[in-house]
């Protein structure tokens, strides 16, 4: 249970590059990064306009000196100053991460990136690589993963509660931009644009969320080929897809799909994962998310609900508050962030840590499988060797 004491020894010096007025993800990120003091938000490049930026920033009680016109001039500018940033948070449009993230690992500090990371498995191994040689902590905020649920079919799983893995079915698909919503949101105008999204909508934007869901419940279970096929049904949006439909084998001969999409009319959300093995089934919802329903064959259903004194400790240690009252996306992503300090922490002290976060490997397996996806896609959705 948290109880709002300290995990850090004092909060970790933060700063924000994007996230600004407007920003469909920005306040989630202050909101998570603060709630359990392991961050302090001393300042930020938070928009393309530097003047909106500063402004906004005022509003977030950040120094006006320190609310910066770009990163850049943050990075070099903080890195003059005793009290200076450590960690940056980049929530900017995809087009912007590889480079923003490459400054911020060369400026020293440690990152947590908006996925997709990157847009090629290249670029995505370089950052890997300075990473690891500047030794900072690089986190990507595959939010959901917070919630306490996917810990606990991790472990079920882990105890072989469901039996050898056959098949996992993973879908991501809502319905809010079943038409061309882009032509009057900003906010989603870049995401179906090439040069600022990267080779792919759906695959990068919802798709490898319940991929990574199963990355962390499956962590032996590696994919060995796959067949992706897209389509463009809003015209507009080619050549990215707004729906797309991916085949996977792995190489313990279990099979995984995973629908990314955001044409599915009248789904509000549509994040599922359904782990079926040899004896009993796992499912989680996102859209009921302090549940987990348990199905053993030729029993009744189990809700394993959360907070409960039946689950793993390892399910119960990021509670928040008893059980019955509803826990949600904020927490979730606070559960990360706490996450992320304590990863830094350990970083910067040379310590191994005892709990799984979405690191930058988590990153570039994200990378890596969109590439994969796009590549299959585009030779007609043919088998394509992981």
């Amino acid at each position: 249970m948290i109880y709002g004491e300290k995990s850090v020894e004092r909060p970790i010096r933060w700063a924000m590059v994007g996230g600004g007025k407007g920003s469909q993800i920005g306040y989630i990120h202050r909101s998570a990064a603060l709630r359990d003091f392991c961050f302090e938000l001393v300042a930020g490049a938070f928009d393309i306009d530097p003047e909106r930026g500063r402004e906004f920033g005022k509003n977030l009680h950040v120094d006006e000196e320190r609310c910066y016109p770009d990163y850049n001039t943050m990075f070099l500018q903080e890195s003059r100053r005793k009290d200076g940033i450590e960690a940056v948070s980049i929530a900017t449009p995809n087009n912007t991460h590889f480079e923003i993230c490459k400054a911020a690992l060369n400026a020293g500090l440690h990152v947590i990136c908006e996925k997709p990371l990157c847009f090629t498995y290249a670029e995505a191994q370089e950052l890997e690589a300075l990473a690891q040689k500047q030794n900072r902590m690089v986190g990507i905020t595959y939010g959901y993963s917070g919630h306490q649920a996917i810990e606990e079919a991790r472990q079920l799983i882990a105890d072989n509660a469901l039996g050898d893995i056959r098949i996992v079915n993973m879908q991501f698909a809502h319905g809010f931009h079943n038409v061309a919503l882009e032509s009057q949101a900003a906010s989603t105008k870049w995401r179906v644009d090439p040069k600022f999204a990267g080779p792919s909508y759906v695959l990068g934007d919802v798709g490898t969320h319940p991929l990574y869901l199963s990355e962390i419940m499956l962590p032996k279970l590696k994919i060995k080929r796959l067949l992706c096929t897209r389509q463009s049904f809003v015209k507009s949006r080619a050549p990215l897809e707004d729906n797309a439909m991916t085949l996977m084998e792995y190489d313990t001969g279990a099979v995984g799909t995973l629908w990314s999409s955001c044409v599915n009319c009248g789904s509000m959300h549509g994040q599922k994962i359904r782990v079926i093995g040899e004896k009993a089934s796992l499912e989680w919802w996102d859209e009921q998310p302090n549940q987990l329903r348990f199905e053993v064959q030729g029993e009744p259903v189990q809700i394993l609900e959360r907070g409960m004194g039946y689950l793993h400790p390892s399910a119960l240690i990021e509670d928040r508050i008893g059980a019955g009252h509803p826990e949600g996306l904020f927490e979730a992503w606070s559960n990360l962030y706490r996450r992320f300090a304590k990863a830094i922490v350990a970083k910067e002290q040379g310590k191994d840590i005892d709990f799984w976060y979405p690191d930058i490997h988590a990153g570039v397996a994200g990378v890596r499988w969109v590439e994969k996806c796009v590549e299959s896609a585009n030779l007609g959705g043919v088998w394509v060797d992981y």
